[in-house]
């Protein structure tokens, strides 16, 4: 497969993401391709920048006051500088590809008088679609500017608007789509545990409910199983396969592996297994939950450092796994890792590098000094990298349009 392609040749879930003052992050303007890689050195702000597309599912998901308070307060969330900003605000362009639609959905919060947070502003624009209908709404402090849509004219002010409009025909597409978007940083421990059932239709971000969604995967689609058990036994070499178990009113995960002078291969429950092994599987079973044809998909996985205590030599099985998990599903990963990055599969178009300049994050595409010399062959992207010569490109005078640009007439 061919580095981007997608199976849905409309482009991915997010085509582009701007920011303003969300942590660390003053302002950027970023075009997301099929797969994605946050590139730069530790604290730079890559998983900043993932947090606020998990930010915007959780305020979905549960509600504003939640996703604020999960991440410490307001005064937590927008970035901290001279100019004391008071407000936040994010822009996502969309793609739904099963409805043939584009769109548009952005919103600004801001500190309520009384405490808490308040939506500032809020829009949604969605067009295309199999009768090319156009559906819309804005909400300004609390009111409704105007809409298409017979949506409710309550409207609270600590909730977003669209959370109200999902039951709506009309925007119940991008409801469900960002709210089922899945974002992992794994944790080993919470994988060893005795796991209870899980009906979710999503892996848990600490990878909790994995028996359950490999489970769900199983009986769904009978090919998806065996294909994460392939990927698996070439980071793992010797495991042979992984079964979810249930034990009492629990389950947990069981591998097969061989073991040195056994005729057949042994079981051994996920308490016994190593971390890198179980944040291997985590991270396969998150890239491949979308192959179920019963479910709602996931279009989109964000991944916290996929290469973490996976051996140098098991980190080109990861990234086939990641690009062929990529034809259908949206991937953005952060990384430092030259390695991943020299896998001969990741262009410059899908790297986007990250830098911190005076307590700010930049993000952009790569630099044209290291587009010339990758282009040249004079330098591998991992090469460049251990060299700290991978640098976005500067914005300039960016100029982010959140509520206008690129509205249909």
């Amino acid at each position: 497969m061919a580095t981007g392609d997608t199976d849905n040749p409309g482009g991915p879930f997010l085509a582009n993401v701007a920011l303003r003052n969300y942590k660390s992050i003053a302002a950027c303007n970023v075009p997301l391709p099929a797969f994605a890689a946050l590139v730069g050195p530790n604290g730079s702000g890559k998983s900043n920048f993932l947090d606020a597309l998990r930010f915007v599912r959780d305020a979905l998901r549960n509600s504003l006051e939640y996703a604020l308070r999960d991440r410490g307060g307001i005064g937590e969330v927008r970035r901290r500088s001279s100019g004391h900003p008071t407000h936040f605000s994010m822009r996502l362009d969309v793609h739904l590809p099963a409805e043939g639609a584009r769109g548009l959905y952005a919103f600004t919060v801001g500190s309520a008088e009384s405490g808490g947070s308040t939506v500032a502003e809020e829009r949604c624009a969605l067009w295309g679609g199999p009768r090319g209908q156009t559906a819309h709404y804005h909400v300004r402090d609390g009111a409704l500017v105007k809409a298409t849509a017979k949506v409710p004219a309550a409207i609270e002010k600590d909730r977003l608007y669209l959370g109200l409009v999902s039951g709506l025909p009309e925007f119940r597409p991008l409801y469900d789509a960002l709210t089922h978007m899945g974002f992992y940083n794994l944790n080993p421990a919470a994988i060893r545990e005795l796991q209870s059932p899980d009906p979710a239709q999503v892996l848990a971000r600490d990878g909790r409910n994995l028996a359950s969604i490999l489970r769900q995967l199983e009986a769904d689609n009978g090919w998806v199983k065996p294909r994460i058990e392939e990927y698996l036994a070439q980071v793992v070499p010797g495991v042979e396969g992984v079964d979810p178990k249930p034990i009492g009113p629990k389950e947990t995960i069981e591998f097969r592996q061989k073991v040195c002078g056994a005729k057949h291969p042994w079981r051994f429950l996920a308490a016994n297994m190593s971390d890198g092994t179980l944040r291997a599987l985590g991270i396969i079973v998150a890239l491949f939950q979308n192959a179920s044809q019963r479910r709602k998909p996931v279009p989109l996985v964000g991944v916290e450092e996929p290469e973490a205590a996976l051996h140098p030599a098991a980190i080109s099985a990861l990234a086939d796994a990641i690009f062929e998990a990529a034809a259908s599903t949206q991937v953005v990963i952060t990384s430092h890792s030259p390695d991943l990055l020299d896998n001969g599969r990741i262009p410059a178009g899908s790297i986007l590098a990250v830098t911190m300049e005076e307590g700010c994050t930049i993000i952009g595409p790569v630099d044209e000094a290291a587009r010339e010399a990758l282009r040249k062959g004079l330098y591998t992207p991992g090469e460049l990298l251990r060299l700290q010569q991978i640098e976005p490109e500067r914005p300039g005078q960016m100029r982010l349009a959140f509520f206008e640009d690129g509205l249909p007439e």
